[in-house]
């Protein structure tokens, strides 16, 4: 019997299934990704990629729902790609950010003399403009990682974030404005 599940593909990305990996290519790259279970088929026919498992099971639902959701968002990343903003906030101290080759400084983070640094992943695109931070990557992973990876930068434990605002804080992720 088995479970079949259809998604839409924008006009210009490709799917294919190499092995145990789905490769998808697209205007803004080519982005792999290894599937749960060697069970699980992918074919592309139009605009309409098909995935297939043998089974008809609660554990191959559940391996169907999170190959389809990881090959959405690997058909987005490709197509658009994926945005994270960040605001920097330094309320007592005037904190600087820049980024040189793919290394982040924030200097002068509440008074301190060493500046605080972070390597960026080399898939991620950082660019700092005047209170904004803006990352951009076509893997979801990799601009979330990199995302948190810099508001982590000014995390101080101990202190409440609603009360000591100074630090760079996620505003908006993947398309999604948060409330801070």
């Amino acid at each position: 019997m088995g479970l079949t599940e259809k998604i839409e593909a924008p006009e210009n990305c490709t799917v294919v299934q190499e092995k145990n990996f789905v490769v998808a290519k697209g205007p803004k790259g080519e982005l792999k990704r290894k599937l749960t279970d060697k069970k699980v088929q992918v074919k592309q026919e139009g605009q309409e990629v098909t995935l297939t498992y043998p089974e008809d099971t609660k554990r191959a639902k559940r391996l169907m729902n999170t190959n389809r959701a990881h090959i959405k968002n690997i058909l987005k990343g490709v197509n658009e790609g994926f945005t994270y903003k960040l605001k920097i906030c330094s309320g007592h101290f005037p904190m600087t950010v820049n980024v040189k080759n793919d290394v982040l400084e924030v200097k002068n983070f509440i008074g301190e003399k060493v500046p605080r640094t972070l390597k960026i992943h080399p898939d991620a695109k950082v660019n700092v403009s005047g209170e904004e931070i803006v990352v951009e990557a076509t893997n979801k992973e990799v601009a979330g990682q990199v995302a948190a990876s810099i508001e982590k930068l000014t995390f101080r434990p101990g202190f409440d974030k609603r009360i000591f605002q100074d630090g760079i804080y996620i505003i908006e992720k993947a398309g999604k404005k948060l409330v801070h």
